[in-house]
C-alpha cells in the first residue's frame, strides 16, 4: 500500500534526501511543496486532498483544510508549538497531532539571555556608534541590579531563570501553574500576578504558549503598565504581541525597546515599522537554532509519522 506524506517543515526540508531510504522502504510517496516559512490554510486546501500524513512547520491546519483532507491520519508536527493546528477538530477525526515537548528550551533561553544583556548593555547601540565615529558612554545596568519578569515558567520560562539566577537578577514569573517549590527557591522566583510583573520589571520576557486567552496578551494596556526605561523580549510566538500597539509604544517611548525573534506575520513584511526602529532588535524565529537540537527533533518528527501510520521505524 502507498502512503502519501505532505512535507511543509522548512527546518525539515533541506535533510529530507537523509530520510529517502526510509520513505521508500515504508511505501510512502512525498509531496513536497516550495515552502519559505509557513503555509497559509488556502496555500495547504490544494495539497491535503489525498494525503495520510504530514510533516508540518507552523502551517495553518484549520478545520476548512481538515475538510479537505478526507485521508490524513497524521499531522507529525516538527518542533514543539502545535498552536497552528486545529486539535479540536483533530480530535474529533481521528487524526493524531505529535510534536517533540521541550525540543528547544535550550537554545531559546540562549537566546533570550543574549537579548536581555544586548538591550540592558546597550550592546548594539554601543557599536552603532562606534561604527559611526561616535565614542560615548551609556549608562547600562547590571543584571543584578535588575528585574526580570517572565510571563510562562514552562520549560523554556525555567530554563532562562536557571541563566539568570547566577546573574543575581531579581525573577519574577507569572504563570496560571506555579514551578515547584524547590525549583523556586534555587533560582529566588517570585510568583507574581501579571499586571504587577508589568509594572516592576526592567525587562518583561515572554515563554508562554499561544492560545485564545493569551493572544495579545501584551497589548496597549499592557505596554502602558511597563516602566518607560522597560523592555520586552519575545522568543515565544508572534501572536502575544499586538505589533501594531507594540510600534506605537516604542515610537512614543511608551516602552525603551524590544527583542522579537517571532511575528505576526512570518516573514515579517518589509513595510513594518518595526524595521525602521533603531530601538528594536530583529531575528527571523530563529531563536531554536541548534543542531543538535535540529537533528534530534528531525529524528523524532520522522518516528512520530511512521509510529501513527502503523509503518516500520
Amino acid at each position: 500500500m502507498t502512503h502519501r506524506v505532505l512535507i511543509t517543515a522548512p527546518y525539515f526540508q533541506p535533510v529530507l534526501p537523509r530520510f529517502i531510504r526510509t520513505f521508500e522502504n515504508n511505501g510512502i510517496e512525498l509531496v513536497v511543496p516550495e515552502v519559505r516559512e509557513r503555509l497559509s490554510a488556502e496555500e495547504l486546501m490544494p495539497l491535503v486532498g489525498d494525503i495520510d500524513g504530514a510533516i508540518c512547520g507552523d502551517d495553518g491546519f484549520t478545520k476548512a483544510v481538515l475538510d479537505h483532507a478526507c485521508r490524513l491520519r497524521v499531522i507529525s508536527k516538527w518542533g514543539t508549538g502545535v498552536d497552528s493546528i486545529d486539535r479540536d477538530e483533530c480530535m474529533k477525526r481521528g487524526i493524531a497531532v505529535c510534536n517533540t515537548p521541550n525540543a528547544f528550551s535550550e537554545p531559546v533561553a540562549d537566546t533570550t539571555l543574549g537579548y536581555i544583556l544586548c538591550l540592558l548593555r546597550e550592546l548594539s547601540r554601543l557599536s552603532c556608534d562606534v561604527r559611526g565615529g561616535v565614542w560615548t558612554k551609556h549608562p547600562a545596568p547590571a543584571l543584578s541590579e535588575c528585574v526580570i519578569g517572565l510571563i510562562g515558567i514552562g520549560n523554556v520560562g525555567r530554563a532562562v531563570a536557571r541563566r539568570l539566577a547566577p546573574f543575581g537578577a531579581r525573577i519574577l514569573a507569572s504563570d496560571p501553574i506555579a514551578p515547584p517549590e524547590p525549583f523556586r527557591q534555587e533560582c529566588r522566583v517570585e510568583m507574581v500576578e501579571k499586571r504587577w510583573l508589568l509594572e516592576q520589571s526592567d525587562v518583561v520576557s515572554l515563554h508562554c504558549d499561544l492560545n485564545p486567552s493569551s493572544l495579545h496578551i501584551i497589548d496597549a494596556e499592557a505596554l502602558s503598565l511597563m516602566k518607560p526605561t522597560g523592555f520586552l523580549v519575545n522568543t515565544a510566538r508572534g501572536r502575544l504581541v499586538d505589533e501594531g500597539a507594540l510600534a506605537k509604544a516604542l515610537e512614543r517611548k511608551i516602552i525603551a525597546g524590544a527583542a522579537l525573534d517571532v511575528f505576526e506575520v512570518e516573514p515579517l513584511p518589509a513595510h513594518s515599522p518595526l524595521c525602521s526602529m533603531e530601538n528594536v532588535l530583529l531575528s527571523s524565529h530563529n531563536a531554536n537554532s541548534s543542531p543538535g537540537a535540529w537533528e534530534r527533533v528531525h529524528h523524532n518528527t520522522v518516528q512520530n509519522l511512521l509510529a501513527h501510520l502503523h509503518l516500520q521505524q
